[in-house]
């Protein structure tokens, strides 16, 4: 079989069974690819993950990317992302036409989704915040990151922050860094991993300059969802902020749909970068699923093939260390911020909603049920309240 054709196949059937989130999709991918079929060793696996958690983007589908690229090439990246994508998109877009067709907005199951998708961002709060900000610097930084995203909502304010906090984090823990890393082999010249670096700043820089001179609908998605994908440190998760205060305020979603399909995309399998899917087919059906998909995606490839050549030296610097520390630290408070607004402010209703909300979280963090049956507890209470 063709290297990529196999690369695709495998990669299909993770896409459709890889339930549970990121964190989980790298169990999946370390059996499927590592203990199953030994297409890298441990240490090489390891050493890739560590990349993608270092780079924004979906770090899981760039582990995947990244893993298709070493077994077969640029075909073989390209085959890996459409294999684990897919299936997600294919269920969210589904769901986004049911939706516009059948008016469910105000259904009950629907107001219960967006319960779950409160309970889902608390506990990604709780799990990364232990993580991610264990010292009182960094929980200091998680509060101020949260009070500036809430009190300063500008399109490039996350921006500012996240950069303001890997400054803090550079100058904090300067003196700070891990033993140094083994070296890891890629096949991928540093030219190439240049060009694509280069491509990925281009686009950053030259899609909000078209989007203001060319009044286009795909073209204004695209710059978003590429914006929204370039920018995400810390997971799935984490986009939520960035995409609300893309397609809310612009009223392409409206805050029902978006927190609908927010909920939704916690039950089926395949990354969580897939809402933007949902959100490109509720604006602007088929087409728009194309460009949203490619859009929020496209930085991570970019990304994961143009960091590879140089990850050797770059995870060695204790500054890069320092200023990461930082970042992940915002990222935490980054959410924070958008559980309060939109997630509690435009859902938590009354003490039901409260009630359930707090019952879902019960589920999830100390009960340990898998989203799906959390999602499906969320829309049954839903139709109870």
């Amino acid at each position: 079989m063709t290297a990529w054709l196999e690369v695709l196949g495998v990669s299909a059937k993770l896409g459709l069974t890889s339930f549970g989130g990121p964190a989980a999709h790298l169990g999946y991918f370390h059996e499927e690819y590592i203990n199953r079929r030994r297409w890298l060793d441990e240490r090489s696996y390891a050493d890739l993950v560590a990349l993608c958690q270092f780079l924004p983007g979906p770090a899981s589908s760039q582990v995947g990317i990244g893993i298709g690229m070493l077994r077969a090439g640029w075909l073989g990246g390209i085959a890996a992302w459409l294999g684990f994508t897919l299936p997600s998109v294919i269920l969210l877009v589904l769901f986004a036409l049911l939706m516009k067709g059948m008016n469910l907005a105000a259904a009950g199951w629907i107001h219960g989704l967006k319960m779950v998708a409160v309970a889902i961002v608390a506990q990604a709060v709780l799990s990364m915040g232990q993580k991610l900000a264990p010292d009182r610097a960094r929980m200091t930084l998680v509060v101020l990151a949260a009070a500036a995203a809430l009190f300063w909502q500008t399109p490039y304010s996350q921006v500012l922050i996240i950069a303001a906090a890997g400054g803090a984090g550079l100058w904090l823990y300067r003196h700070t860094a891990d033993e140094r890393p083994a070296a890891y082999s890629i096949r991928i010249s540093r030219w190439a991993g240049a060009c694509c670096l280069g491509i990925f700043l281009l686009l950053l820089v030259v899609l909000p300059l078209l989007r203001s001179s060319w009044a286009s609908g795909s073209l204004a998605l695209f710059d978003s969802m590429y914006r929204s994908g370039s920018l995400v440190f810390g997971g799935g998760h984490v986009v939520l902020p960035l995409l609300e205060r893309e397609v809310v305020p612009t009223g392409w979603v409206s805050e029902n749909d978006f927190l609908a399909g927010y909920g939704v995309t916690q039950a089926i399998p395949g990354p969580l970068f897939t809402f933007a899917a949902y959100l490109g087919a509720v604006f602007g059906g088929i087409q728009g699923t194309v460009v949203a998909t490619i859009g929020i995606f496209l930085p991570a490839f970019l990304l994961v093939a143009g960091a590879l050549p140089f990850w050797n030296s770059l995870r060695s610097s204790p500054r890069v260390q320092g200023a990461l520390l930082g970042i992940n630290a915002a990222v935490v408070g980054l959410l924070l911020a958008a559980l309060y607004d939109p997630l509690w402010t435009t859902t938590v209703r009354g003490a039901g909603d409260f009630a359930l909300a707090a019952g879902l979280f019960v589920l999830l963090v100390f009960w340990k049920l898998p989203p799906w049956l959390v999602v499906l507890a969320g829309a049954a209470g839903g139709l109870l309240l």
